[in-house]
Parts: structure tokens; sequence; C-alpha cells
């Protein structure tokens, strides 16, 4: 039976991507993004939830996330979810679930994603398409 591990997030990258290098000199983007739910309540009481979502993303796309996103920049980021499990000193097990990000498109206007080593014309932003099959994340 076929299965679906499918992720689709909208929102806003809450801090600057922390770019971290494998011991193959490959990068590694690390970077969180926050969405909202709107609901009312029984009483009609207009309420918001916030979500803060891990994510990663590997090689030519960390480099484009190193390159381009900073803090409250608007996203749209799709993959899939991954759970790792961290062994602790004391062997206790930490679960950890981040969504892998394969293709990540930027939101906001060109102008306001700055890159000091670019061309001005902005060629080099277009929507940003990567597909990273890893599976040792």
């Amino acid at each position: 039976m076929r299965t679906v591990n499918k992720v689709i997030i909208i929102g806003n990258i809450t801090r600057d991507p922390m770019i971290k290098t494998t011991e193959w000199n490959k990068k590694i983007a690390l970077f969180t993004i926050a969405t909202n739910r709107y609901y009312k309540t029984a009483d009609w009481e207009n309420k918001s939830e916030s979500e803060f979502h891990n994510c990663v993303a590997w090689w030519a796309l960390a480099e484009r996330v190193e390159k381009y996103l900073v803090k409250w920049k608007l996203v749209y980021a799709e993959w899939r979810l991954k759970t790792r499990i961290i062994e602790k000193e004391d062997w206790d097990k930490l679960h950890k679930t981040e969504v892998v990000v394969g293709n990540i498109i930027f939101l906001n206007k060109r102008g306001d994603f700055e890159d000091n080593s670019s061309s001005s014309d902005g060629s080099d932003f277009d929507a940003i398409d990567a597909e990273i099959n890893d599976d040792r994340f």
C-alpha cells in the first residue's frame, strides 16, 4: 500500500538561518518557519495560535537559503517530514521532527531580498526549486 509524506508551509522565517557544513563539505541550512491558525471560540471570540516548524535544507538549496533568507521573510516551503532520534548521554531518547525542504519559493518582492554578491537586476532570484534525495537526515 502506498503512503504519503508531504508537507506544505507558507509562513515567516523566525530567525536568520543557521548554516553548517558536513564533513563532506556539503551545506545544511537550519531555519524555523512560523505559521498562524485563526479560529473562533465557543463564545465567538477571535483567537490565534502560532506554530513553529523546524526546517532543514541541503546542498544547493541550503546555499540559496544562506544567500537570501533572513528573519521575517515570507516563504512557501514543501517536501517531507523526517523524525530523528537523538540518544542523550543518560540513555534517554529525544525525538525531533523537522521539515526536510526540497522546494522553497520566496514570496516577498525581489527588492526585499538583499544580496551584495549578485547583480541588481534580480535575474538570479526567481522561484527556487531543488529536489534533494538524501535519506541520511
